[in-house]
């Protein structure tokens, strides 16, 4: 709430100043929806509806009257014009600068290649729409006139089909909609920011789009996935053909695809070509992603990359070094850099003024709808010129009857304004009639002239009783709508640019990364803090930094190649790589293992295993005396799962966790001072990671297992009269031990 101040306006002593603001200085309390709902809603809905998102015609606002100014200029069949003429003019129904409309120019062009099917004929530079750093000329070098798709957009433009409005300054009319022949919102794509929501439609191939809606209108129940094989971009590329991710699109308008570049293999120049890249990325970004993957040596077979795009299209050569796989190499590439990405589309479209996320057969319904209305308005439009005409005809026809009649009507009134007057009563017919004979120049009075005009009432009545049936049968408006789309595919139809690939076609090649292999030392200390330590740097100093009664509890020679397990307190363990830690020294204080590998709350790492093939065995060693031996392998995963649930059993408190390569010695001691030593052979191996494991330890009441040990043979050896034949066994006690503790090695 903001603070009162006072609520009345100071009125200012100056003498040239005799009158002041009513309410002026006042500060009113407000709550703050309510100032967001007067102030900022009626802005987020500008945005949406006037800026950001495209209507059922496939348009935004700025395009749509871009191409009504070219329409209205004559571009649409005439040569060409500088692009700055028409910037200047477009100004008339866009005040928003001339830099923003020759934005929106661009990116409709043939030249920039943004748009599977450009709607403006271009002349020049206008850069391309995959790459970002090549610049368009300035718009008085280049020249534009509309392309030949552009005579379905207009179509009958002029005869009322769709509303009119009046522009910024009330000077001239500009249509709210374009009536396209064609679902225009599909055929090209289109993405907008709003308020809160976004809007990205990508882009079909005409003749798929229009087969498609032909046979939906015919059937309702159609499955688009027959014809419409899915999106078409005009960068091509290759596209991943998931059925049921496209029927998802289909129905929700949400989802995603994804989308490889194509490439080539010159054999004998060792060089490969990408020619093709995805929508979503740019030449420069993959250039740059590539050369960083260079300098990080996480990819060695490149010698040289560079950027060969020209006026025959895009290129990207990349020069391999002897002996590398080509196809190896682009998997490699597909999995780290843009070469491969994901379109995500949203198909948030405004319909009749709101935002709508409607899929391809909502699209489709709403299409259907609009163009319905657009042909009837456009019959009702002729029905009225045909009817207006056909009255006139009648008129004529009646002075047919006596032509010498008429002209000796006109010849003898006497003033001007009586001739309609009494040509209505000589032949009784109506002012608008008598208008039309009195205008009829003076050659035409024959009879061959007005019999050939009235020979058209047949015609005439033919029509308008066709037009009258067209208006009363939803089923011939739907036949215009398939005759014109028919005609558009004819027309301007062309291949898929963007081709069709399946999972099941392409052989995954496992990619490993080029992990540089060396020596390392691993720690991890009791409170969780790890560190990965060369020879170099341990020989120069192996003194730890550790935290306030922390400890450094293991030590493992191991590679930089190694994968390491982390056991945790919550019975899951973490997978991840040596080489995913960075190398550091033993005066650091290392990486906090749960903050790195993301640990959920309150859990704690409990024990590490390093491992290169998954030999060997853990020991786990729960409180309630029993023991289980899971085989390492149980933890390897074919897919690249980073955390496993159900590591070990929980039904007990977790005491130790051992890694063992092979059988070993193990010794249990108890609350109550017993010990017993075994070895681990006696413990048979499980394959399933939570078993609950055998009874080693015999405890009695109120007794828990304390504490484990794994210990050599010649310490075995000492203490040999706690080593036990059979498992489970109560021990010996151990009070002549001094320390127990000590016994691990």
């Amino acid at each position: 709430m903001a603070k009162k101040k006072s609520t009345q306006p100071k009125v200012r002593k100056n003498p040239m100043q005799n009158a002041f603001i009513e309410g002026a200085g006042q500060v009113v309390q407000e709550k703050i929806t309510e100032t967001l709902e007067k102030n900022y809603m009626p802005y987020a809905m500008s945005v949406i509806v006037s800026r950001a998102f495209p209507e059922i015609d496939g348009f935004k606002p700025s395009h749509r009257k871009l191409l009504y100014t070219m329409y209205k200029m004559g571009l649409l069949n005439s040569a060409r014009t500088k692009s700055a003429n028409v910037v200047g003019q477009t100004m008339k129904l866009n005040p928003h600068g001339d830099a923003a409309i020759y934005e929106t120019m661009v990116r409709m062009s043939r030249g920039n290649e943004a748009l599977l099917h450009p709607y403006v004929d271009s002349k020049g530079n206008f850069g391309k729409a995959y790459s970002r750093d090549m610049a368009y000329a300035a718009s008085r070098y280049t020249e534009v006139k509309l392309e030949a798709i552009c005579n379905e957009l207009f179509s009958d433009i002029d005869k009322d089909t769709v509303d009119f409005v009046p522009n910024y300054d009330n000077t001239m009319q500009e249509p709210t909609l374009l009536p396209a022949t064609f679902p225009s919102i599909l055929v090209n794509s289109n993405v907008g920011i709003g308020v809160s929501m976004a809007s990205n439609v990508c882009s079909f191939n005409l003749t798929e789009l229009c087969e498609s809606t032909i046979a939906y209108m015919k059937n309702k129940d159609f499955n688009l996935l027959e014809t419409l094989k899915g999106p078409d971009f005009s960068t091509g590329a290759y596209m991943l053909y998931d059925e049921e991710e496209l029927d998802r699109i289909y129905r929700t308008g949400r989802g995603s695809v994804k989308v490889k570049a194509k490439y080539s293999y010159d054999k004998k120049d060792n060089v490969i070509e990408v020619t093709e890249i995805p929508p979503t990325t740019t030449v420069e970004a993959i250039i740059e992603k590539i050369i960083s993957l260079i300098k990080a040596g996480k990819i060695r077979e490149i010698q040289y990359i560079r950027d060969e795009t020209d006026l025959d299209g895009l290129k990207i050569a990349i020069d391999l070094k002897r002996g590398t796989d080509p196809d190896k190499l682009m998997q490699k590439l597909y999995k780290m850099t843009p070469l491969r990405d994901t379109f995500s589309c949203n198909f948030n479209i405004l319909v009749h003024g709101y935002p709508r996320v409607m899929g391809v057969y909502d699209i489709l319904d709403e299409w259907i709808e609009f163009r319905k209305d657009c042909i009837k308005r456009r019959v009702t439009f002729d029905l009225k010129k045909k009817k207006e005409k056909l009255h006139l005809l009648k008129g004529l026809e009646k002075i047919l009857l006596d032509i010498d009649k008429a002209i000796k009507i006109v010849r003898e009134t006497e003033e001007e304004a009586d001739v309609i007057p009494n040509l209505m009563i000589g032949f009784s017919i109506d002012e608008i009639q008598a208008e039309y004979v009195a205008e009829i120049k003076l050659r035409h009075l024959n009879r061959e002239y007005i019999l050939k005009r009235t020979n058209e009432i047949a015609e005439l009545v033919n029509d308008i009783s066709d037009m009258e049936a067209i208006l009363q049968s939803d089923r011939r408006v739907k036949n215009i709508i398939i005759s014109e789309l028919t005609n558009v595919s004819k027309k301007y139809g062309k291949p898929r640019k963007t081709q069709l690939y399946f999972s099941a076609d392409e052989e995954e090649i496992t990619v490993e990364e080029e992990t540089p292999d060396y020596k390392c030392t691993l720690f991890l200390s009791r409170s969780g803090y790890f560190k990965k330590i060369t020879p170099q740097s341990l020989r120069m100093s192996s003194n730890h930094k550790l935290k306030d009664g922390d400890v450094m509890f293991q030590e493992i020679e191991a590679s930089n190649r190694s994968e390491l397990l982390f056991f945790t307190d919550k019975a899951t363990v973490y997978k991840t790589r040596a080489s995913e830690f960075s190398d550091t020294k033993a005066s650091a204080l290392g990486d906090f293992v749960p903050a790195k590998l993301g640990f959920d709350e309150e859990e704690n790492c409990k024990y590490m295993v390093e491992t290169t093939d998954y030999s060997g065995y853990m020991i786990f060693v729960f409180e309630n005396g029993k023991v289980a031996k899971v085989s390492l392998k149980a933890y390897e995963t074919k897919t690249n799962r980073k955390k496993l649930s159900n590591a070990y059993g929980s039904k007990s408190k977790l005491i130790e966790a051992f890694y063992i390569k092979e059988d070993t010695n193990l010794m249990l001691k108890s609350t109550n001072e017993r010990m017993i030593i075994f070895n681990t052979g006696m413990i048979l191996p499980k394959a399933s990671r939570d078993t609950i494991g055998v009874n080693a330890l015999t405890l009695k009441s109120k007794n828990l297992l304390q504490k484990a040990f794994i210990i050599s043979d010649e310490k075995a050896a000492e203490l040999s009269k706690y080593r036990v034949k059979n498992i489970p066994a109560a021990g010996s006690f151990a009070k002549d031990l001094e320390d127990p503790d000590q016994l691990t090695f």
